[in-house]
């Protein structure tokens, strides 16, 4: 819903902000109700804790304990079953490959990986390496075998593993597997999210206002002159046809798109897209090349053009909507942290 409506800088790609907007970590007057921070095209980010997002929060002791309590009791279910299963305590759960870019501050970023769409493969977001013994265990049995394994471990439900309660997507059965058991034991008893999405409709109208205050800010003159002078310096480095600042970014996810495969003018995919490991490698280091150095001048441009102004208008009219909208945001509020499952 919220890519549908333009909300969101990152719906195309794996990150959630845009890495070449400011490093200010002031957040904006929306954050505490829908966990927007500022993006450099004017997009807002809005993170749902439906999907188990919890930014950069650190797991707490006690939920550190209920996860190796998880996993032991995971192991116990699938050893009654005929299974071996090896408990992970959280700690030594791979990392994404990708966290400690995201750390960067978003200068380094914009140097190293530019906006990380040709510079990542998002297909490999962990980048196993073989370790988990588990992942072990389960490519070592036949096919049969390895779909009594799933089974027994998800059963015909998925377990969502996030925050404070457990939660489970599953149309009709309430086999949810040794996973699903354990989580209910440690969490209680699931959240039913068979359709998230109906309980959103409440929210329409909110997020049909905010999509108008994005195109408030858009319109803004102070904004639109600074989007205007960001373009003029663009264009001082040779990068021309760019009018708006997510302009440059989408320049380079649609060149990713075309080496990908993937056509996004239709409907939807016509064929089935190549992996970023089946693509031309002189092709792709071209457009990391390209990817890397458009980024730089982006930022860079930003920067000096583009994100005090539009600061200073998304900041005033925020205000403005938070005045209006409060009791709405609220309830947003509200019912997204209702719906974060266990850690």
């Amino acid at each position: 819903m919220v890519c549908a409506l333009g909300l969101t800088a990152g719906c195309g790609g794996g990150g959630s902000n845009d890495p070449t907007g400011s490093g200010d970590e002031q957040k904006s007057p929306l954050a505490e109700y829908i966990g927007g921070d500022f993006t450099a095209g004017g997009g807002m980010v809005v993170k749902f804790a439906v999907a188990g997002d919890n930014g950069n929060e650190q797991p707490t002791e006690q939920q550190l304990a209920q996860q190796r309590r998880m996993e032991d009791l995971i192991a116990t279910c699938m050893r009654d079953q005929g299974f071996e299963y090896v408990p992970v305590p959280p700690e030594a759960k791979p990392k994404s490959k990708f966290a400690e870019a995201f750390e960067l501050p978003p200068d380094k970023f914009a140097e190293q990986y530019g906006y990380g769409i040709s510079t990542f493969d998002w297909s490999d977001p962990v980048g196993e390496d073989g370790t988990d013994p588990n992942r072990q265990i389960r490519d070592r049995l036949s096919a049969t075998a390895k779909k009594a394994y799933d089974k027994a471990l998800d059963g015909e439900g998925m377990v969502v593993a996030s925050g404070g309660g457990a939660k489970v997507s599953s149309s009709k059965s309430t086999d949810l597997g040794c996973r699903g058991k354990a989580a209910e034991q440690v969490y209680g008893k699931p959240k039913d999210l068979k359709n998230p999405g109906q309980e959103m409709r409440r929210f329409d109208s909110l997020f049909k206002d905010l999509e108008a205050l994005r195109k408030r800010i858009e319109a803004d003159p102070r904004v639109a002159d600074a989007a205007q002078a960001w373009s003029d310096c663009m264009a001082d480095g040779r990068y021309t046809g760019l009018n708006k600042p997510e302009d440059a970014r989408t320049k380079v996810q649609q060149r990713m798109d075309r080496l990908l495969g993937i056509d996004s003018s239709g409907p939807g995919p016509t064929a089935k897209p190549k992996s970023p490991k089946d693509l031309d490698p002189a092709q792709l280091s071209a457009l990391k090349r390209y990817e890397l150095a458009i980024a730089k001048a982006d930022y860079d441009c930003k920067q000096a053009h583009y994100e005090k102004p539009f600061r200073e208008v998304r900041f005033q009219l925020e205000t403005e909507f938070v005045g209006t909208h409060r009791t709405l945001l609220e309830q947003y509020k509200e019912w997204a942290g209702q719906q974060k499952g266990p850690r």
